[in-house]
């Protein structure tokens, strides 16, 4: 049976399909989901936090982000570079920064706090 056959519109369609919704309710990964899979690594490039989380965006996709050092710029969604932002204020994460050129652009973190396992 089609759409034109049952008269629903399209957006009943979408809402009675499961996969749609799920799709659509995705909105990126919680603070803690970040947080643990840094802290599961030495050292995480951006572009596998990217990747990890599948935070695809526009190339220029940059936010600025305010830690104790000051500005620097992250190559995340602006939610998660908040996210990002808050764990290195709580001291949670190191953030590795550019050095050619000298710019406060982040390229990888890693954790802070090592993970303590009874």
């Amino acid at each position: 049976m089609t759409l034109e056959e049952t008269g629903a519109s399209t957006d009943e369609a979408h809402a009675q399909d499961p996969h749609v919704e799920a799709h659509e309710g995705q909105q990126g990964p919680t603070a803690a989901q970040l947080r643990r899979f840094i802290k599961s690594r030495p050292y995480v490039p951006l572009h596998e936090l990217r990747r990890r989380f599948e935070l695809n965006g526009d190339l220029d996709d940059v936010c600025a982000v305010e830690v104790p050092d000051g500005h620097v710029y992250v190559g995340l969604p602006p939610r998660e570079a908040e996210f990002l932002a808050t764990l290195a204020r709580d001291g949670d994460v190191g953030l590795e920064l550019c050095k050619d050129p000298p710019m406060p652009i982040v390229v990888g973190v890693f954790p802070m706090k090592p993970v303590t396992r009874a």
